[in-house]
């Protein structure tokens, strides 16, 4: 899946127009909008500090964005959003099925 159907997908999931997720990432209220929709068409591609500020509106981790395969994706998102307690077990977890 590409950058540009993952970016639509959460923004979606997140309740948020293109305008409105481009202007609480920065980009300018005149032509949030229209970048928004080239991302998501794929025309354009955001640089990585685009990536990171989108990312942390849409409280999803950058790493989300250019995982290689939709199962990565959805544990990087998941994983991101535990509690920090809860991300220990889930390491320690799969610690130890690594191990054995």
């Amino acid at each position: 899946m590409s950058l540009a159907k993952r970016l639509k997908e959460a923004r979606l999931e997140a309740g948020l127009s293109q305008e409105r997720l481009g202007v609480v990432a920065g980009i300018d209220e005149m032509s949030a909008s229209a970048r928004m929709n080239q991302y998501e068409r794929g025309k354009h591609v955001p640089d990585l500090s685009m990536v990171e500020r989108l990312a942390s509106v849409l409280n999803v981790p950058a790493a989300y964005f250019y995982a290689a395969d939709d199962d990565l994706a959805k544990l990087l998102m998941m994983f991101h959003r535990l509690k920090q307690a809860d991300k220990k077990r889930v390491l320690a977890a799969v610690e130890d099925i690594y191990d054995n």
